[in-house]
């Protein structure tokens, strides 16, 4: 007796959900693939494996098909990236806010995995996709509370092909690049004619050939001259969210250990900075106060310090600062932190998160930097600063070199987050930017990594996490302007744009091929 049609095959029920798991897993797979590219590992080539990867599970799936898989690549790429957010907050508040984070950025990933099932209709599908992927890095960016920057895929990039591509077009273009790749090799693993194995060659090599070209055109020599800087890391307790109650103990380590680099230099065994710094607040100052003890310091090192500092204004409300402290007329100009740390810095949506941590009413809101001159002056030096969480955005670092810096520092307190990624894959991200803008980077971190970054984003010197500590390395002044910093935003726009009349060409598409589909349906049943 045969089956007929309407009759199940025996087994065939069971093994119907196997396929359905195995692009579960295979998308999974690919977004742990994905994280491990993340620094500290230099796994660079590990990115765009990870993207073909999740091209080749999604491929001919519908839009919640799609998105599903895009979701599941998503947690696979956050969840193991942002691990550090649980030593930050401590057990207190559990893994919800870890979990909570990955899976909204998850989410946004889902959205480009099912919008691609639109684009990939198209003539040239792995440059709509690519586009579609990078473009949603804008809106996850700004939304929800002001953004998450972190974990982007040129993030992914501090070394290797695709890093020179940054002086071009900055994080987009470098993102772009690495997904163009990704999403190139999986056409040309499914390709079965000519003329789509040349297209999907193309795509996937010519981002390579592309970064590698532009190497050499990545200056490195001084153009001003170069000045000696010494980074001051005094170090910090392991304690996480604790740290808040031991400001003093934080302030105390970095005077002591700024009185060790004074000996090194009186004894020879370093030579004389032109500027001293301090990380992130590392210490407390209020306005129209002086500070007798950087007042002291400041003279005997001769030399300016730059100060990170939880800046008081005579009102009491807080800000987050870089502050100039000249030898003979105390501080000066001031940065402020614009993009603060959503739950760290201030607390948005307050009586709803009063719901989730009972915490809430024990951290102040600090304020934004308006005004402040995004380049800082002193004795005939001109620097940029982005404080910590801001090497994230493109515009901090883009508005002090637009205005002059010669060099950036990027001053940063991890002490927060223990023995984890965070610090590495922050120090990427400042190795992005140095290459971006054609600048060296100073990184001045309370507790570690604190580093001299290269402008071709080598790391020439670095300490250790939890350490004590002092780097003095002489660094070049360069004023030539990238073609990234004369672009600005354009790069992000024109993916965005791009992205947007591709998900849009994509969706004429697929209403014309179902109405198409219907039509021939019903001739048939005529």
């Amino acid at each position: 007796m045969t089956a007929t049609a309407a009759e199940p095959v025996p087994g065939r029920a069971r093994r119907a959900w196997r396929p359905w798991l195995l692009r579960l897993l295979g998308a999974a797979a690919s977004g742990v693939l994905l994280y491990l590219s993340f620094a500290p590992r230099p796994l660079w080539w590990l990115a765009p494996l990870a993207f073909a990867g999740w091209a080749l599970v999604a491929h001919g799936r519908r839009f919640w098909g799609g998105f599903g898989y895009g979701f599941v690549f998503g947690l696979g790429w956050f969840v193991p990236l942002f691990t550090w957010l649980n030593d930050f907050l401590g057990d207190d508040f559990g893994v919800y806010p870890w979990l909570g984070v990955s899976a909204v950025l998850a989410a946004f990933i889902g959205v480009c995995g099912g919008l691609n099932t639109w684009v990939a209709r198209l003539p040239g599908a792995p440059v709509w996709m690519a586009l579609v992927v990078v473009a949603i890095e804008l809106p996850r960016s700004v939304w929800p509370m002001g953004g998450f920057a972190w974990g982007r895929v040129a993030f992914t990039q501090p070394e290797g092909a695709y890093l020179p591509l940054a002086s071009i077009g900055g994080a987009p273009l470098v993102g772009f690049a690495v997904v163009l790749t990704g999403f190139g090799l999986a056409a040309l693993i499914r390709a079965r004619s000519r003329g789509v194995v040349v297209t999907a060659a193309v795509a996937a090599v010519l981002p390579l050939v592309a970064g590698l070209a532009v190497w050499p055109s990545i200056g490195t020599d001084a153009q001003q001259g170069s000045v000696t800087v010494a980074i001051v890391q005094g170090n910090a307790p392991n304690v996480g969210l604790a740290l808040q109650g031991r400001r003093r103990e934080l302030r105390e380590n970095h005077l002591l250990q700024s009185e060790r680099l004074l000996a090194d230099i009186r004894a020879g065994r370093v030579p004389k900075p032109d500027v001293v710094v301090w990380p992130e607040t590392a210490t407390d100052v209020v306005e129209g106060r002086r500070d007798p003890e950087l007042d002291r310091l400041a003279r005997e090192f001769g030399v300016p310090m730059l100060v990170g500092a939880v800046y008081r204004t005579a009102a009491g409300e807080a800000q987050n600062s870089m502050i100039v402290w000249d030898p003979e007329t105390g501080p000066g100009e001031r940065y402020s932190k614009q993009q603060l740390v959503p739950f760290g810095e201030y607390v948005p949506a307050r009586d709803l998160a009063r719901l989730v941590t009972p915490f809430v009413d024990d951290t102040g809101d600090m304020l934004p930097g308006t005004g402040e001159p995004p380049a800082l002056h002193s004795r005939g030096l001109v620097f940029g600063t982005t404080i910590c969480y801001e090497v994230a955005f493109d515009y901090p670092a883009r508005e002090a070199v637009l205005a002059g810096a010669e060099v950036l520092f990027t001053p940063t307190n991890n002490a927060w987050y223990g023995f984890s990624e965070m610090s590495y894959q922050q120090l990427a991200m400042s190795r992005l930017r140095a290459v971006e803008h054609g600048r060296a980077v100073v990184v001045p971190a309370t507790s570690g990594v604190s580093a001299i970054v290269g402008p071709d984003g080598g790391v020439t010197r670095s300490t250790s996490l939890f350490t004590a500590a002092s780097l003095v390395e002489r660094v070049p002044l360069r004023r030539q302007t990238t073609l990234s910093d004369q672009l600005g935003a354009w790069p992000d726009t024109g993916v965005t744009g791009l992205a947007v009349a591709g998900v849009l060409a994509g969706g004429i598409v697929r209403l014309r091929t179902r109405r198409a589909d219907a039509g021939t349906s019903g001739n048939t049943e005529d």
